[in-house]
């Protein structure tokens, strides 16, 4: 079967609980890695470079960008942030998997440029719920909930150009759902076309 590892784009809305779900799937297998974005902030108290974010000047963002080392990027209040290849490639190759925690825009430009990731949509097991933990949060004043609440409807109606969906109704049961999909891509008759005749070709 191939050794090669996937790319795995995880998005969903705020709220949906997509981090929580990654950080326990990297507990769960050594061989899964995460994907460290690229931004042009300065880095907050206590982030640190490699760590939260890969902390570059505007000029080397660009000119990743331009030379074709960003998988993906965009710009929010004023701040570039992407996803630099390399590594990506690099851990590919040696056979491990990769998750990307991303949005449902970048996740979109991934898929464009690299078909072959596997993306994943980590919807919450209704909006009711969706809102019981945006505001158990106590964080946000109600405006802000409501157009996360906006926003969220929109992110759901894109996650039919993904892959699979995934409801976040249990931690680990979500967990469980996506190594069931790592190792049913990993077993796909397209990630294996040359599994068939290396058997024939046997004498």
């Amino acid at each position: 079967m191939t050794n090669k590892g996937l790319l795995l784009v995880l998005s969903g809305p705020s709220g949906a609980g997509k981090g929580t779900v990654v950080k326990r799937l990297l507990q769960t297998d050594p061989r899964i890695r995460l994907s460290v974005s690229a931004t042009t902030r300065a880095p907050r108290p206590g982030e640190a470079d490699g760590r939260e974010y890969r902390f570059l000047s505007r000029d080397r963002f660009l000119e990743m960008v331009r030379s074709g080392e960003m998988l993906e990027h965009a710009e929010y209040c004023g701040n570039c942030y992407g996803t630099p290849l390399r590594p990506i490639l690099d851990w590919t190759s040696k056979g491990f998997d990769v998750v990307l925690e991303i949005e449902v825009q970048g996740g979109a430009q991934v898929k464009a440029k690299r078909p072959d990731a596997v993306g994943i949509f980590i919807l919450p097991p209704s909006l009711a719920e969706l809102e019981r933990r945006l505001r158990s949060r106590g964080t946000e004043p109600d405006g802000t909930v409501r157009k996360r609440l906006a926003a969220a409807r929109g992110e759901m109606e894109r996650a039919r150009g993904y892959d699979y969906l995934v409801v976040n109704d249990d931690v680990d049961s979500a967990v469980g759902r996506i190594r069931g999909i790592i190792a049913a891509e990993k077993n796909s008759s397209r990630r294996n076309a040359g599994l068939i005749e290396r058997i024939l070709s046997q004498t």
